[in-house]
């Protein structure tokens, strides 16, 4: 089976126009895609940690310790990047 497309009656401005509609709406998902990526890497503090993950700041602690999730760390405050813990995360299987 071949794909095919016909442009039968199309004006060369057309096939422009329609040419700048899709690369216009991709450029808009990459867009938004960077957008959120950027959104992801924000540094958390360890409260904003714990309450982003639902976890009491010892199981945190724990976690860090053995390496589940890495922080990051200046001076004796840690932080933790929001894209890793998401990536920490494992789907369930029954």
């Amino acid at each position: 089976m071949t794909h095919s497309i016909l442009l039968q009656d199309l004006t060369p401005e057309q096939l422009g126009n329609l040419i700048d509609d899709k690369l216009a709406s991709r450029l808009e998902q990459l867009r938004k895609q960077l957008s959120n990526q950027e959104a992801n890497d924000n540094l958390l503090t360890r409260d904003e940690t714990c309450k982003f993950l639902k976890v009491d700041s010892s199981t945190l602690w724990a976690w860090t310790n053995k390496g589940k999730v890495k922080a990051y760390g200046i001076g004796s405050r840690r932080y933790y990047k929001r894209s890793e813990l998401l990536e920490c995360l494992t789907p369930l299987t029954k």
